[in-house]
């Protein structure tokens, strides 16, 4: 089970924080977009309407899920930037994965994320090493999260998110 919930493992903050590694990951949020696309754009609404594993998301809703997810790490970004380590507010992301647009086609979130990865890229790209310490407060965790470990985060998660999709296409040879 924890393969397939864990693909590529739990996340873990790096320890040794360094500019080469923030521009990696910040190159990877650019690249994550294209990657949904290619990675979704043969399937149909039968693949895309399976799980990734037995009690978890379908791909449809994996993607809506990033697109929800995303937006709220950009706002939290925004909010860091702007304020002094704000308290964020947690969403029921399985509460979120239930409503009807969790069942929309893919084509109203994959042009959402692309479009919301090139602002957050825009963004990242003109803050300074200062800038990325700046942090936020997760009550949900009851943890202080630094820009730079929650780039670090949402470039763990969206490749996570998208090992649950290449991993379900391997194990189910749709390629």
């Amino acid at each position: 089970m924890t393969s397939l919930q864990y693909p590529i493992g739990l996340y873990g903050p790096v320890e040794n924080k360094t500019k080469e590694q923030l521009e990696a990951w910040i190159d990877q949020l650019a690249e994550i977009p294209q990657q949904y696309e290619a990675v979704t754009n043969q399937l149909t609404d039968a693949q895309l309407d399976t799980p990734y594993r037995t009690g978890g998301w379908t791909v449809r809703q994996l993607i809506h899920h990033v697109a929800d997810s995303h937006l709220n790490a950009y706002l939290r970004f925004k909010l860091a930037l702007t304020e002094e380590t704000p308290h964020i507010r947690p969403y029921d992301q399985a509460g979120f994965a239930e409503l009807p647009d969790s069942k929309a086609p893919i084509s109203l979130s994959l042009p959402f994320i692309s479009s919301l990865h090139r602002r957050w890229v825009t963004l990242l790209r003109g803050m300074t090493a200062e800038d990325f310490t700046a942090s936020y407060y997760h009550p949900a965790d009851q943890q202080t999260v630094s820009l730079y470990d929650a780039t670090g985060m949402y470039v763990w998660h969206s490749t996570h998110h998208l090992a649950h999709i290449t991993e379900l296409i391997k194990r189910n040879q749709w390629n």
